[in-house]
């Protein structure tokens, strides 16, 4: 990659999101920093007001770029090292980005939880991606970094520990107080209008393998019913997350190699609690995900959820809502002899927002700063098999996030 005048720019930085990024960014990488780092949006004025409500310098770059401008895209895409996008739904604003990015060479990040889509743009421009040195990297926040990591952590314990991967894991959601941003309600709204128009949508959603072209690993638990989990003594609901997540830790096993084992079953799903209360909490969950499910297939309520439910552009949860959020992940890893190792991944703050924004900023850097591309060449990636434990560290001393054994 020839020389650029920026390490990364904070793409989409007017909306909600993008200006939590952008927060975070002049919190580690402003004054005294050597990032060379910079926000771009389609509109100069809102971007000013953006640096000036954030107390960014004036110095700090504006750039102009529009979804519907393809030139103005291949521009930012060719001045910076790495490009943080916020701007979604992916699957109606993304590929313009992709493909700026696949061409220059440039380092891409985002937060795609859209599985029809990222398989579309893994069959686009895998190849031009390899062949510019570009490392596209889909599902940098709360879907799916805590729970790709959290695999790529325990199998990494188990290999120094018990001398083998676990062909089996199971992620098991213990808490989460915060909820899911407008931005993966408005990607699932927009997934499901994209599935009436395309059948074969419906097919790519529920395939745990649909990332991993020319693979297809061993059946996979559906998580789709209430059920007592023994490994933790409390009941387990279907998780909403787990279709993105599932199919992004097959993808990070598919291209390490299948470090994991070509075997490897994974699954996830909501713990609920113990007894008859925990059951009752499960049965709630899993009827409410069946009912939620048919309601959004219905195009009116789409049409109103879009118009009173989603946050408009700009807003989001308070402050104090994102600072009081917090999440925490169990996995459970199981040998074939019966020996199993257990891990967990905690964040301490909303994971839609205020934790997701600082792991996306924080996997542009990890790329930016210390990935070569001798260790993850130009292609379309996952977090976990692109960065690893270097981005596990990163997101341990600058995101918030703890990566641990348990008992």
């Amino acid at each position: 990659m020839g020389e650029r005048i920026y390490d990364v720019i904070v793409y989409g930085a007017t909306g909600f999101t993008g200006r939590l990024v952008a927060e975070h960014m002049l919190a580690k990488y402003g004054a005294g920093s050597d990032v060379r780092w910079a926000i771009a949006g389609r509109s100069r004025a809102k971007l000013e007001q953006i640096r000036r409500e954030i107390g960014a310098p004036e110095n700090l770059p504006l750039v102009l770029a529009n979804a519907s401008d393809p030139a103005s895209l291949l521009a930012m895409a060719k001045s910076t090292q790495a490009v943080i996008t916020t701007v979604g739904p992916y699957q109606l604003y993304g590929e313009g980005l992709v493909a700026a990015c696949a061409e220059a060479g440039t380092d891409y990040v985002d937060l795609c939880g859209e599985p029809a889509w990222m398989a579309e743009m893994i069959g686009k421009y895998d190849a031009a991606a390899k062949a510019s040195g570009a490392r596209i990297v889909f599902s940098c926040g709360f879907d799916s970094i805590p729970f790709d990591l959290g695999v790529v952590f325990l199998q990494r314990e188990a290999k120094q520990r018990l001398g083998v991967p676990a062909p089996r894991v199971h992620g098991r959601v213990r808490k989460m107080k915060g909820g899911f941003s407008g931005g993966t309600a408005a990607s699932l709204i927009a997934t499901l209008e994209a599935a009436r128009r395309d059948a074969g949508i419906l097919k790519t959603l529920p395939d745990p393998f649909a990332l991993t072209p020319g693979f297809k690993g061993p059946p996979q638990p559906a998580g789709d019913e209430a059920a007592f989990d023994d490994r933790t003594g409390a009941w387990a609901a279907p998780f909403i997350m787990a279709s993105i997540n599932t199919k992004n830790v097959h993808r990070t096993n598919f291209l390490r190699g299948h470090s994991f084992g070509s075997d490897f079953v994974y699954d996830e799903m909501l713990l609920t609690g113990g007894g008859p209360e925990g059951k009752r909490r499960a049965r709630r969950v899993a009827n409410a995900g069946r009912a939620q499910q048919a309601f959004l297939g219905f195009a009116p309520t789409r049409a109103l959820i879009r118009q009173f439910v989603l946050p408009k552009p700009g807003q989001g949860p308070s402050k104090e809502q994102r600072e009081t959020g917090c999440y925490d992940v169990l996995f459970v890893g199981e040998l074939a002899d019966g020996r199993m190792l257990r891990a967990s991944v905690k964040g301490e703050e909303d994971p839609g927002y205020a934790s997701t924004s600082k792991m996306i900023a924080e996997s542009a850097m990890c790329l930016v700063r210390d990935v070569g591309r001798d260790e993850a060449p130009g292609g379309v990636w996952t977090p976990g098999a692109a960065m690893g434990d270097k981005l596990i560290a990163r997101l341990a001393a600058n995101a918030g996030l703890r990566f641990a054994l348990e008992n």
